[in-house]
């Protein structure tokens, strides 16, 4: 069953931002997932959620998403992540 992260990314220094950026989707990709979504225009249909940049993985399971979110491979992205924006982020099993 496909599993998604989604992940709402305030970034504090876009600058710094740039660098994760460009380590981030080999990574992804390395673990079999793919981007369905990439900090696009959003909107709040219902609710007080103000979304910032939304980001949205699928993998093949919540297992492949977990690995790769804490693989040594994404671990260098992953600092840059936490660096330079504040991120929340889960992970759901599709239908």
């Amino acid at each position: 069953m496909s599993a998604y992260v989604i992940v709402d990314i305030e970034v504090t220094d876009p600058a710094g931002y740039e660098e994760y950026k460009k380590l981030a989707p080999g990574t992804i990709k390395l673990f079999g997932g793919k981007y369905l979504a990439r900090g696009g225009p959003n909107e709040t249909l219902e609710g007080d959620w103000k979304a910032n940049r939304l980001v949205i993985l699928e993998f093949e399971n919540a297992e492949k998403a977990k690995t790769w979110l804490n693989s040594p491979e994404y671990a260098p992205a992953r600092l840059l992540r936490h660096k330079y924006a504040r991120t929340n982020m889960v992970v759901v099993e599709g239908a």
